[in-house]
């Protein structure tokens, strides 16, 4: 029970006993306790944010200041803070420990290993909530970040620096597409780090194994949050892991950033602004929780000094809706999303990309040379065979072109269809793509098209390699080199042999 207000004069005197006078702004008294969160009296020179220690042993972060008392969360369910207990200021913001020993390593939501390895050499420690950096600070982002699927490095391509997000209903292939982002990373220079934010157990410990069985955990950092922690840890645990990233970036690194996700980060902060008993608007969400993610997207970008922190946040939508609160709010805040359709997943378009509501913002500038000329009408061809898939279902008679562009587009989807575990180059997207655009699949039966576009890639990779090297080296596509690979087409053709079933 919160203790009266004429009581508070007497506990903070009984508490100052043996204090002196120059210390009785830096300490208080705890007058209630529950669910987590403390409130104090006293602490008078306090800030939001920081961290302040309790006699008993425990240790929390001030989240909300009132007039007479302050609101703080505890970190440790397992160490009890009683009323009437001391709590003193520490005069400065929360930090974690970080350093390059923590690549390869599973930390908890303060940054400790949690994987039940030796413990990690500190080469420093960072505030969690950090001045971002302004616009003259910044670069246009102009490099792509491959991700090694077909449907997003061609339909919306993500740059160095960019924020994307990934929408979509549950099951829907959202985890699965940045797993194999992850492990397409692979020697490109760039650290990886997954936040999860109030998973299970089980499901950190299958990405782990997922990541060593691919050489992955390398270049890799995991931060868990796991369902079963404090609601304090969901919080803390998307800043923890931008913070992480932004030492790998001073240290000149490109940083790849994944929050899994953010609506369970949302519903964290309003359990945590309901306790603390702020005025609750739509969806019993507070009214600045769109500032609760926009200050931590904010801080991914490209800086002049060329290194980059590209976030990639996760937001779960129920029934496809992407006009709910939270996700709307994050579409405002990012560069673009990924939208992940029920309908398309379940017709067995994996991954199942929405080209109508999918959009980078970035666009083109961050794709490379090669890509851009065999993707110029993809999307219309897509928006094309939609709308006259539409007609055909219901019977509708299409003449000659209509059915020639119905065909195309089907093969169109059939090349950007690709299995989990599998990614492409952006050579191998290249060559696939220019398939697509001469019109060489037309002649391909649909559910014989992504074999026909995989031996293609691998035939000139082992018999044209200079060819192959070539287009890697430059990144473009020339016209001379179109001229060749016409030719190689034909010649291909006639030696591809179609199978009785399709396998992948």
């Amino acid at each position: 029970m919160l203790v009266q207000s004429s009581d508070l004069v007497s506990l903070f005197e009984q508490a100052l006993q043996g204090i002196s006078s120059g210390d009785m702004h830096e300490i208080g008294v705890v007058i209630q306790v529950g669910d987590g969160v403390c409130k104090v009296h006293g602490l008078t020179r306090v800030v939001l944010n920081e961290l302040v220690h309790f006699d008993g042993g425990n240790s929390g972060i001030v989240f909300q200041i009132a007039e007479d008392v302050v609101s703080v969360f505890v970190f440790e369910r397992s160490i009890p803070v009683a009323e009437r207990e001391i709590v003193r200021r520490s005069g400065s913001m929360y930090t974690i420990p970080v350093g390059s020993e923590l690549l390869g390593r599973v930390v908890n939501a303060h940054a400790q290993p949690i994987d039940g390895r030796p413990a990690i050499k500190v080469d420093g420690r960072y505030p969690i909530e950090t001045e971002i950096p302004g616009i003259i600070d910044r670069t246009p982002i102009n490099e792509s970040l491959e991700t090694g699927i077909i449907a997003v490095d061609t339909l919306v391509p993500i740059g160095r620096g960019q924020r994307e997000l990934i929408i979509g209903n549950r099951g829907t292939g959202k985890t699965s597409l940045i797993r194999d982002t992850i492990v397409h990373q692979k020697g490109k220079n760039v650290i990886c780090i997954y936040v999860g934010i109030a998973q299970r157990q089980a499901h950190i410990a299958r990405l782990v194994h997922h990541f060593e069985l691919h050489d992955a955990m390398k270049y890799t950092v995991i931060v868990s949050a796991q369902a079963g922690e404090a609601v304090l840890n969901h919080y803390l645990a998307p800043y923890v892991g931008c913070t992480i990233a932004e030492y790998f970036r001073d240290q000149g690194h490109d940083v790849l950033i994944i929050y899994d996700d953010l609506s369970n980060h949302a519903v964290a902060f309003r359990e945590m602004s309901l306790l603390v008993r702020r005025a609750p608007g739509r969806e019993a969400y507070p009214g600045d929780v769109f500032y609760l993610h926009s200050r931590l997207l904010e801080r991914a970008g490209k800086i002049f000094r060329g290194s980059s922190i590209t976030a990639l946040p996760i937001v779960q939508v129920q029934g496809d809706d992407i006009t709910a609160y939270i996700p709307t709010n994050l579409i405002s805040i990012t560069d673009g999303q990924i939208f992940l359709d029920t309908q398309l997943f379940n017709r067995g378009v994996r991954p199942a990309v929405n080209a109508e509501l999918s959009v980078s913002r970035v666009g083109g500038a961050a794709q490379t040379p090669a890509i851009k000329k065999v993707t110029k009408a993809l999307r219309l061809e897509l928006a094309q065979y939609q709308e006259l898939r539409g007609f055909a279902q219901f019977g509708a008679e299409l003449d000659d072109v209509s059915k020639r562009r119905l065909a195309r587009g089907e093969r169109a989807i059939a090349l950007l269809k690709q299995p989990e575990e599998v990614t492409y180059s952006f050579i191998d997207q290249t060559l696939m793509l220019f398939l697509l655009q001469e019109e060489i699949l037309d002649k391909i039966a649909v559910d014989q098209v992504s074999l026909f576009a995989q031996q293609f890639v691998s035939y000139i990779s082992a018999v044209y390699n200079d060819l192959y090297s070539l287009i890697g080296r430059t990144k473009d596509l020339t016209e001379e080199q179109r001229v060749q690979l016409r030719a190689i087409a034909t010649e291909f053709s006639k030696l591809f042999i179609a199978p009785e079933k399709a396998e992948w």
